[in-house]
């Protein structure tokens, strides 16, 4: 039995030490917004936070999580969709196919609590989650639009479907 805080809440938890936080979070928790990508950390589809860092959880074992940190996913970032990325992404239409989309998601929640008013190439060292529709420019343009910058717009493209 584990003790995780999840979205501000404690929850108890039956699973194996090495069983991936992600797993656990879709599993035993239920909350089924943080998604199966590639298994490896490589593409973000997974990312929550923990104690304000994003990591991806299909490669955080259990074992590895403290009952008094703090796990954020997808589903804890706002009640009601007003966190500043999330209206920025409904305003620029950022999703294709949506997939990755709340791992993206936390992974610019994480940079811009960090860095409020990133450059290009901030949010291109930070952003690494991989996105197989290519929506990488209205993502940053959306993480510009969250930051505040006026002069965010999404960039016409060919891959909207």
């Amino acid at each position: 039995m584990a003790m995780l805080n999840v979205n501000g809440e404690n929850r108890d938890v039956q699973a194996e030490p090495d069983t991936p936080l992600l797993w656990v979070i879709r599993e035993q928790i239920g909350l089924t917004g943080t998604k199966f990508g590639c298994g490896i950390a490589q593409c973000g589809a997974c990312s929550v936070h923990i104690n304000g860092e994003v990591m991806r959880s299909c490669s955080v074992p259990l074992s590895s999580v403290k009952p008094t940190d703090k796990i954020v996913t997808i589903e804890g970032l706002s009640p009601n969709a007003s966190h500043p990325v999330q209206k920025a992404w409904l305003a620029l239409d950022v999703p294709q196919c949506g997939y990755c989309q709340s791992g993206q998601i936390m992974a610019a929640a994480a940079l811009l609590a960090k860095k409020p008013k990133p450059t290009d190439q901030d949010i291109d060292a930070a952003m690494t989650n991989i996105c197989r529709c290519g929506t990488y420019q209205r993502i940053r343009a959306a993480v510009h639009q969250a930051a505040g910058r006026s002069n965010a717009t999404a960039p016409a493209d060919s891959n909207r479907g």
